[in-house]
């Protein structure tokens, strides 16, 4: 405004600027050739002048103060500058876009930016078929939304190429260099990395990496051991054998409580008539004891109980109630468990995680042998992460030229070999077919992955605000589901909860209880014909009839049961006329012979 102002005064009065020749003298009080009259006439042009700027006419009031001006809020981006706000007298600060918005990108002298890649599924995946496609048209991924995303937003073009040497990137400690992706943004080769790179310290001193865009960690898969399937005991599984033997010694023991408790206490004792005569009886035999506690064992009672018709026994009501309450918790327990033991089949993993693995040499473990993961063990001074790092230094069979090899050896290995890598390659491993992988154990380690970029450059500022921006509206999280499980060919690991057909009990699962069922069947049926050989033994000698006609009368007996109205149709040459009493009543010894046992 100023140089406008005094380019127009000098063109009106060349001679306002001219300078008087000649040495000054000490007592000259004033410059010759300029006085307060140029003065005043030049403050005098600058208020009548008319010049324009970019903000708007330069007028001046009286007081030589500019006057209805606006400025503009320019942002300075990649590539060009940005209006994003005004000020004026009137309105003051208006903004009319936000800072962190960004427009554009920096872009080469040809207008793209070469992205250097790897092929890494689910990152980096060449299309199939591969018949006809050109340029970045040949991969998708991951890592291909990703970059589609923040060129939309961020308003630049990208060429993928992927990495000359297949690596991610390290250096070598004898020469100094550095291969793989990394190698390719220090010789300024490439302008950015996209990929699983693993943000690290080495790798931070030799380029820049933005915000993560994604969080991992060291992940140790195993093979799947195969499912124990339920056998035809299984139904014993709810409790441990222990408690099924202590289950064993308690019946016995609280049998033989109850038999002690009746025989001692006068309130157990009863009279009963018989055909005798008033017999005092108790109830609680041995036997009835056992089949007492029997009973209330398997919630299904008996028909005594530990009572007296008029008192009741303290002592017996103790011993069966402190019995009822052991079976009502033994048996709610085993019913809450049985259930999950018969549809569920367990996996019995041989390691639990990182700890479990450096304690044995039987299972053999490995990692790639170039990334993030190996620095991460050589530099790690953790005693479990030492001792894995020197079982592995000790036997280079197990390192891995790829994740991929890794994978494959873990499915081949039977498990005998375990791979360690990134959480998220791990992940997305075990969610495709065969579907015999998985992953044990917590995460060694806490870090991310981050786009890569030339050191100093400032791409690396504008695209973390892209990054942010995409992580603060979902987009990466929706992204990362769907190429790990919408697009898994495994499922979700609890899909078949909430399946019945899946939970289901197979006839497998209780199969042993049916086998019990006609074991104790079949053993009933014998013991019931050894009591009517018995039975039928002791009539013969009793009555003197042969073996023979003794089982053939009381086979008949058991068949026809009440068709016999006399008793003495059952044996009829033992009983003689001698035989019956004086009032013509069957003797006692006859009537008890004629009972089943």
């Amino acid at each position: 405004m100023l140089v406008n102002s005094l380019i127009i005064s000098f063109k009106e009065r060349p001679t306002v600027f001219k300078i008087t020749s000649g040495a000054a003298k000490c007592s000259t009080t004033a410059r010759a050739g300029w006085t307060a009259q140029n003065t005043r006439w030049i403050l005098g042009t600058w208020k009548t002048a008319q010049s324009y700027a970019h903000h708007g006419p330069i007028v001046l009031d009286g007081n030589g103060q500019r006057r209805n001006y606006t400025l503009n809020l320019i942002e300075m981006t990649f590539n060009r500058k940005v209006l994003i706000g005004t000020w004026s007298e009137k309105d003051l600060l208006i903004v009319t876009k936000r800072f962190t918005q960004i427009d554009a990108v920096i872009l080469p002298q040809d207008g793209k930016l070469i992205v250097s890649t790897i092929l890494e599924e689910p990152y980096m995946m060449l299309k199939k078929p591969e018949t006809g496609r050109i340029g970045n048209d040949r991969y998708e991924g991951f890592c291909v939304e990703l970059l589609e995303k923040l060129s939309e937003k961020g308003n630049f073009t990208y060429e993928i190429k992927l990495v000359g040497d297949g690596k991610y990137g390290v250096m070598d400690p004898n020469t100094g260099q550095w291969n793989g992706m990394i190698g390719e943004l220090v010789r300024k080769e490439a302008d950015l990395v996209v990929a699983p790179l693993t943000i690290t310290f080495e790798r931070e001193k030799v380029v820049d990496f933005t915000k993560p865009f994604m969080a991992i960690g060291i992940s140790i898969v195993i093979k799947k051991p195969v499912k124990t399937q339920p056998g035809v005991f299984s139904f014993l599984a709810p409790l441990s054998y222990d408690i099924w033997i202590c289950i064993i010694f308690a019946y016995l023991g609280v049998s033989v409580v109850l038999f002690l408790v009746s025989r001692f206490s006068p309130y157990e004792w009863h009279i009963e008539e018989t055909f005798n005569g008033p017999v005092v009886v108790n109830e609680f035999s041995m036997y009835n004891t056992l089949w007492f506690s029997l009973g209330a064992f398997m919630q299904q009672g008996g028909h005594i109980y530990p009572r007296n018709y008029a008192f009741r026994s303290v002592s017996g009501r103790l011993a069966g109630s402190v019995w009822w309450f052991f079976t009502l918790i033994i048996i709610s327990s085993y019913t809450a468990n049985l259930a999950a033991f018969l549809t569920v089949g367990r996996m019995s993993t041989p390691i639990k995680g990182a700890d479990d693995l450096s304690k044995q040499s039987e299972i053999e473990y490995g990692m790639y042998k170039s990334g993030s993961t190996s620095a991460f063990f050589k530099r790690s001074q953790v005693y479990i992460h030492k001792t894995m790092n020197d079982f592995m230094n000790r036997r280079p069979h197990v390192l891995m030229g790829s994740n991929g090899e890794g994978f494959a050896r873990v499915r081949s290995s039977k498990g005998k070999y375990a791979f360690l890598a990134e959480s998220s390659v791990v992940d997305y491993a075990n969610n495709r077919a065969p579907c015999d992988t998985m992953k044990v154990g917590d995460e060694l380690d806490s870090k991310g992955y981050g786009i890569a970029t030339q050191a100093g450059s400032l791409l690396t500022e504008k695209i973390s605000r892209l990054i942010l921006d995409l992580k603060e509206d979902g987009t990466l999280a929706q992204m990362q589901r769907e190429w790990w499980i919408e697009k898994g060919e495994c499922g979700p690991a609890d899909a078949d909860k909430g399946d019945s057909k899946n939970n289901e009990l197979k006839l497998n699962n209780v199969a042993g209880c049916f086998y019990i069922l006609i074991i104790g069947l079949v053993l009933s049926l014998v013991f019931a014909l050894l009591e009517f050989l018995y039975k039928a033994n002791k009539d013969s000698r009793r009555h003197g009839v042969p073996m023979k006609q003794a089982i053939k009368t009381k086979a008949r007996f058991s068949v026809q049961g009440g068709a016999f109205k006399d008793p003495r149709d059952l044996y009829p040459s033992a009983f003689a006329a001698t035989v019956k009493g004086k009032d013509g009543v069957m003797p006692p010894f006859f009537r008890k012979s004629l009972t089943q046992v």
